[in-house]
């Protein structure tokens, strides 16, 4: 069969496209690794054309055939490309053309490139999620197996980035397995809206031809199909949603890895990076540096920066489709490698450091955070709050004085301030006692914690 212009739409036109124009128009640069969903996509709706009565048997076969085997080019690198055909879209269906004639020019029936790229993104959002769940989850098994081996492991909790009240290392790494809990959780969510069918929505008023869209929606796995021709060629809030949870699931990675940037600076010393994941100075010879942890940091703008792209790029578009859409595909693809790069690399290295479990502990010695402790003993003994609040400020002024600890403090000293005071006090405030005595519900207290890891155990179990 001859076709005689490069452009589906060339019959309307005399004149050729300036260059210059099929430059800046051509998304096949970005948009062919969407290839294997188009022809995934393709081949259902052939193989769906054919049940309805508008392909015969023998062209569906040739077509699926021609399909498989293009595929199988674009995979081994034996595929041209060319920027006059503008998309993978375009590439896919020349090519057919060109391997089994006529029948390859009757699949697009039916169908409209506005609602053959929007299947391609949902198709390639779908495995996205599903691999990004499965990332959280190494993720959160590396946290688990942390958690379990520092159970006992007394570190300073901080607000405001000061020093607190004593926590195990095991809490606070568990309460990013809950971040990373949600985020897993939000990106199932999300998938919900991303699994929906826009074939068969054509160019925005569906076809006259007789289509079965139930049949599409079965043999690509898509349990509901969009109910509005015109929202499901226009629609891309799944892929804000998307971006929306990549934000969400950066911030966290980021917090995350700015904490142990900190930790491993000569202030806080309570990680060390092993080798394999840190560099070093180009001047400084004795300098080891995090940067892996620093560019997790870094790279997090470069998602908020695809979520703005994208809420920008619709927020002034009228119905349906119009050609801004094209620019959605390259946020959405650099924020999905961006999210999947990072959690490919933070597993093995949250996996292969060494936390200081002594430093820790002296840092957890230090800086009064045994001063609520003290406060609740008096609570117990009938001081009321504020009062209580009051006396321990007062004593650890004196012991900022006397650079003493409170701990160390003699009763008859702590008897001046208060005759609540009894000879029990001592043990009430060491510091085991004060993580121990953490029983509320979500608290610190190493049967807590345990119980935590054991149903983080069970969670991850979970689909």
């Amino acid at each position: 069969m001859a076709i005689k212009s490069k452009k589906v739409w060339g019959g309307r036109f005399d004149g050729e496209t300036h260059k210059q124009v099929e430059t800046f128009t051509a998304s096949i640069h970005f948009d062919r690794r969407l290839a294997s969903y188009d022809v995934a996509g393709s081949i259902a709706h052939a193989r769906m054309l054919g049940k309805c009565g508008l392909l015969t048997g023998q062209e569906v076969e040739a077509i699926v055939q021609g399909l498989t085997e293009i595929a199988e080019e674009i995979a081994q690198d034996r595929f041209h490309y060319d920027a006059a055909l503008e998309d993978i879209h375009m590439h896919i269906e020349r090519r057919l053309i060109e391997k089994i004639g006529d029948p390859g020019a009757k699949l697009h029936t039916a169908r409209s490139r506005n609602d053959q790229v929007a299947l391609d993104l949902r198709l390639y959002l779908r495995d996205v999620i599903r691999n990004v769940r499965e990332q959280l989850r190494t993720l959160q098994g590396v946290l688990v197996r942390q958690a379990e081996t520092h159970l006992g492991t007394v570190m300073p909790g901080y607000t405001h980035v000061q020093r607190a009240q004593p926590v195990l290392l095991a809490h606070h790494l568990l309460a990013y397995f809950e971040m990373f809990q949600r985020d897993r959780e939000r990106f199932a969510d999300c998938l919900g809206r991303v699994n929906v069918l826009p074939l068969g929505a054509g160019a925005l008023a569906g076809t006259t031809l007789p289509i079965d869209r139930a049949y599409v929606a079965k043999l690509l796995d898509f349990p509901q199909v969009a109910r509005n021709s015109i929202d499901a060629v226009s629609d891309r809030d799944f892929a804000i949603e998307f971006l929306s949870c990549c934000a969400l699931l950066a911030m966290h990675l980021s917090r995350q890895a700015e904490e142990l940037v900190l930790w491993a600076s000569a202030e806080f010393a309570f990680v060390d990076f092993p080798d394999a994941f840190a560099t070093g100075s180009s001047i400084m010879p004795q300098k080891k540096n995090p940067d892996v942890a620093e560019l997790i940091r870094g790279k997090t703008g470069r998602v908020y920066g695809a979520l703005a792209s994208l809420l920008t790029l619709l927020k002034g578009l009228p119905l349906s489709y119009n050609r801004d859409l094209q620019e959605d595909k390259e946020p959405v693809f650099d924020a999905a490698d961006t999210i999947q790069q990072i959690l490919e690399v933070l597993p093995p290295m949250l996996l292969a450091l060494s936390f200081r479990p002594e430093r820790m502990r002296e840092a957890a010695s230090s800086g009064f955070l045994n001063a609520t402790d003290l406060a609740d003993y008096l609570v117990r003994k009938g001081v009321p709050f504020r009062e209580a609040h009051e006396i321990v400020g007062r004593i650890v002024r004196e012991c900022l004085e006397t650079k003493e600890r409170l701990e160390d403090l003699p009763l008859s000293r702590l008897r001046r301030y208060s005759p609540a005071f009894g000879s029990d006090v001592a043990t009430f405030i060491s510091l085991e006692a004060c993580v121990e005595r953490r029983r509320s519900e979500g608290g610190t207290s190493s049967r807590l914690v345990g119980e935590a890891i054991r149903r983080g155990k069970r969670m991850l179990r979970q689909p």
